[in-house]
């Protein structure tokens, strides 16, 4: 049995039982956060791959589930890491069967696929968290609050990988600009009122694999975004253009830059300048906490406590309708608009 299969945890209460279901790239590390959590019985997994799961299974000692459905009638809450083109189905019948639903991202397919999430959980009482792993990284964290004291102009976000099988059946904006999108509407307070965007297909599996978006806020503030499944370096970074700094935060190295500009000269007693100071450079120093761990302690904390999640599915659903209005207008070439008075579609 995992580590937190115990009769009851330290509070009393018998720990809460979790299964995964999918234990694939994103799955078994699901997997492998539940088993060292506190409170905790990483009951079993689940997967069509039977070689897959019972190897997952047996490397974190649980049970194997070859037939989801079995595992739902055991736990309490579920992570769901399977093909975005499942997740409605294995969601659904989670949320129908009471039990407390992570999915990882996208919530859905489509956006009628989300709302009948949505709806579902509303209807059974249930969690539904979705897996935008990124609201957890420290690094968004500070970035987070240290842009409270600023006044944002523009943003600028890369998120970058070399190509590989993993989310081949989504495009580019469904498995990496998402994140961003979900990022930016957290980040701005105003409406989406104008959105350009173009991409390039480099692989044969017909989804795009490189795109730019340009956002207009009806603030005036703006934000690009450039997502690509076929750059051969990782990138993972979000620039804030604000009105007295220019903030970098680095996802991958956990870092935040603040770059703020100064006028000191630096001059002897009689006048000579030895050097001037044009610039100066805050570091802003970061917890370690892995985000996935502190992505499911949250979950969890909601399952006990009946807490909303901070990227419920409501949430979810607003990402996936501007990462699919996005993925329209890349593949049409059109410039999406609306007036502020007419209200934007896409609400933060």
């Amino acid at each position: 049995m995992s580590q937190g299969a115990n009769s009851f945890s330290h509070n009393g209460k018998p720990p809460l039982r979790v299964g995964v279901i999918g234990v694939g790239n994103m799955g078994q590390h699901h997997t492998r956060v539940l088993g060292l959590l506190k409170d905790v019985e990483l009951y079993g997994v689940a997967d069509v791959n039977v070689t897959r799961g019972l190897d997952i299974a047996s490397k974190y000692r649980v049970r194997f589930f070859e037939d989801y459905h079995d595992l739902l009638a055991c736990v309490d809450a579920v992570c769901i890491a399977v093909p975005t083109k499942l997740h409605h189905e294995v969601g659904l019948a989670s949320l129908q069967a009471g039990v407390h639903v992570l999915i990882e991202k996208p919530i859905a397919a489509s956006i009628e696929e989300a709302e009948s999430l949505v709806n579902a959980a509303a209807e059974n009482h249930c969690i539904l968290q979705v897996g935008h792993i990124e609201r957890f990284n420290p690094a968004f964290q500070e970035l987070s609050n240290v842009l409270k004291g600023e006044e944002l102009l523009a943003l600028e976000a890369h998120r970058m990988s070399p190509y590989s099988q993993r989310a081949s059946d989504v495009s580019v904006v469904l498995d990496l600009m998402i994140h961003d999108l979900d990022l930016l509407l957290e980040l701005t307070a105003t409406s989406v009122v104008k959105l350009t965007a173009s991409g390039t297909k480099a692989n044969h599996s017909g989804n795009l694999d490189y795109v730019t978006a340009t956002l207009g806020f009806a603030d005036g503030a703006i934000a690009t975004l450039t997502a690509s499944k076929v750059t051969h370096r990782k990138i993972r970074n979000i620039s804030a253009h604000c009105k007295n700094a220019l903030i970098e935060a680095d996802f991958l190295d956990n870092e935040i830059l603040i770059h703020r500009q100064t006028t000191a000269d630096y001059t002897t007693n009689y006048g000579q300048v030895l050097y001037r100071q044009d610039g100066l450079i805050e570091k802003v120093y970061t917890s370690k906490i892995e985000p996935l761990h502190a992505e499911l302690e949250h979950f969890l904390s909601c399952v006990r406590g009946g807490n909303k999640p901070s990227v419920g599915g409501e949430q979810a659903l607003k990402a996936l309708r501007l990462a699919s209005l996005v993925e329209q207008i890349a593949l049409d070439g059109k410039v999406w608009e609306t007036s502020i008075q007419e209200g934007a579609i896409i609400a933060s």
